[in-house]
């Protein structure tokens, strides 16, 4: 379960369906620590409260119960009318708040429905409250990108060196020169792809960590588990060396060219 603080306060965030849920319990304790129901029961009896929440769950939710709906909102801003958000959701059928039991327990909103309910409690802490859970999507997506890339590198690596074990390393080679060969293979598929090679890229890069991949972006990952698989396949069929490297290279101008717009990665003319 993730976590953020606004305003000196930890809100607790869950997913359903990659779908964000936001505790309104820990959002109505900024206004007031110890009677967070009691204030989510307040805002969820305002009749424009319940004119929202039917709109969102009519928009989102396909089995949601309009007569039930409608029964509550004629009941709305009588002296006599309660609401708790169990009651909410067991007669309509809504999805856009979760009552949750247990540790963690409390009530959860989805972050539209979280949103409008942190303007009622405080029109500050709502902005506080977005800030922070943009900051967390933006982490989360660093993370993914971060993953995607570290994956997609391993994606065909396996593939691509069972290829160069079978059909380019002579069984007599030992270690030392098995790895020569595996690293002139990785540079076939630099130069497609960088225009350069890894030692190449290390003296242009000196105050740089790391090797040429670890700086290449998803798009050019992407094309490079797409150009390992076709190095392999290129192996299998006893392709020599530079006819490869000039059609993957080719390959990676014309996919390079679809997934980036109007970058063109070409070899130099002295690779040509």
């Amino acid at each position: 379960m993730a976590r953020i603080k606004v305003l000196n306060k930890e809100i607790k965030l869950y997913s359903v369906k990659e779908e964000d849920y936001i505790s309104l319990t820990d959002i109505a304790r900024y206004k007031d620590s110890k009677r967070s129901d009691y204030i989510i029961q307040n805002w969820l009896r305002n009749r424009n409260t319940i004119e929202f929440l039917g709109i969102w769950e009519h928009l989102n939710n396909p089995d949601f119960n309009p007569i039930e709906f409608d029964g509550i909102r004629k009941q709305a801003g009588l002296n006599s009318f309660v609401l708790t958000a169990k009651r909410w959701i067991e007669a309509t059928g809504a999805i856009g708040i979760v009552s949750r039991a247990g540790r963690y327990g409390g009530t959860y909103a989805h972050k539209d429905i979280a949103f409008e309910f942190a303007s009622w409690v405080s029109v500050e802490f709502k902005l506080y409250l977005i800030k922070e859970f943009q900051r967390l999507k933006e982490e989360e997506r660093k993370t993914l990108g971060w993953d995607i890339r570290r994956n997609l590198a391993k994606i065909n690596y396996r593939i691509h060196t069972d290829a160069i074990q079978q059909h380019l390393i002579p069984p007599e080679l030992d270690k030392k020169q098995t790895s020569l060969v595996y690293a002139s293979e990785a540079d076939v598929l630099n130069l497609a792809l960088f225009g350069m090679t890894a030692a190449q890229w290390r003296e242009a890069n000196p105050d740089k960590k790391g090797n040429i991949r670890d700086y290449a972006d998803v798009t050019q990952l992407v094309c490079l588990s797409n150009l390992e698989n076709l190095n392999a396949l290129f192996i299998a069929e006893g392709l020599s060396q530079q006819e490869r490297l000039e059609r993957l290279n080719r390959i990676a101008i014309h996919q390079m060219t679809l997934l980036a717009g109007d970058r063109r990665l070409q070899l130099p003319e002295k690779e040509r």
